[in-house]
């Protein structure tokens, strides 16, 4: 396709500089999206095989990127690896942080992060689960940690989640929603810290039961998947939760659905299981975890029809 500059829009911005420090599934679709808006990207990453794994992962981004108006031709064109880590941040003026999930790991990389990057750079984590404060006790100036997750992948899926610590200072969070808005991002600030945030709070909920579901052999994972995309996957994705049960009040709307359906709600919640991932439970869902298709082929297909719905809920 014609490169179009006008869609990346934040090249002459004040956030060209852009440093991925950790390149798995979530860093490396930072990068394609980074890249697609026009920013200089440099990937930090001790892997032996990044280079090659992150090019591989461009190209699975290019088909959404380019479905939703994204440059995409030399998508590596201003692309770097650098694996010293404080080389990497020395003139980055964004810092996304896709590493291990273990505090211990994150706060050494903040560390070195801090004292080898631009003062007013911003520092970002894309943790799914770990607190900016927790993260922020090894930084000598915490007020600049920011939690910014995103939804996998980050590509393609609007929701980033913006979280600041015990001591972020708010110009701090100002600055990652702006950046994060920029980038066509939809960010939702967080009013306080809670391990593992909503979003994924709300996911691990649902997937509990779904658990406990397939394990007491009331469906197996392909009936499970197929009654939730038919039904509340649809209509959450239109309306949430809340709107949902107000709208399911009738005239009355939330108050009158409480009123009606809560004691029901709350015998149901005593019943909801409490599975646990020991070895026949995990023998049993991995046996069932057959898509008939390849990792590759799913993805491809799950994108096309997340853009689908996207531009359905666009117009």
């Amino acid at each position: 396709m014609n490169d179009n500059s006008a869609a990346s829009g934040l090249a002459a911005g004040p956030w060209q500089n852009v440093t991925v420090v950790g390149a798995g599934v979530i860093g490396a679709s930072w990068a394609a999206l980074f890249l697609a808006k026009g920013m200089t990207v440099t990937i930090s990453d001790p892997a032996s095989e990044v280079e090659k794994q992150v090019h591989a992962q461009l190209d699975e981004a290019v088909p959404a990127l380019r479905a939703l108006g994204l440059p995409t031709d030399g998508l590596d064109r201003d692309l770097r690896f650098e694996a010293d880590l404080e080389r990497a941040v020395a003139s980055a003026d964004v810092v996304q942080e896709n590493g291990p999930e273990r505090l211990d790991v994150k706060r050494d990389l903040f560390s070195r992060i801090e004292r080898a990057a631009p003062a007013d750079a911003l520092l970002l984590s894309s943790t799914s689960g770990i607190r900016a404060t927790d993260i922020a006790e090894a930084l000598r100036q915490p007020g600049r940690l920011v939690i910014g997750h995103p939804f996998n992948p980050p590509y393609l899926v609007p929701l980033v989640e913006v979280v600041g610590g015990e001591q972020t200072d708010p110009a701090a969070v100002r600055r990652a929603v702006d950046f994060y808005t920029a980038l066509g991002k939809k960010p939702r600030v967080l009013r306080k810290e809670v391990p593992g945030f909503v979003a994924n709070r709300l996911q691990s909920a649902l997937f509990r039961e779904a658990i406990n579901l397939v394990v007491q052999g009331v469906v197996t994972e392909e009936e499970l998947d197929e009654i939730v995309t038919s039904s509340i996957g649809l209509r959450w994705a239109v309306a949430g939760p809340f709107r949902s049960f107000h709208l399911g009040g009738g005239p009355g709307g939330l108050p009158a659905f409480l009123q009606h359906f809560g004691p029901a709600l709350e015998t149901r919640w005593r019943d909801l299981g409490t599975p646990r991932l020991d070895e026949p439970t995990v023998k049993l869902l991995s046996a069932q975890a057959r898509f008939g298709a390849s990792f590759e082929e799913l993805q491809s297909a799950r994108d096309r029809a997340q853009l689908k719905v996207m531009r359905a809920l666009d117009e």
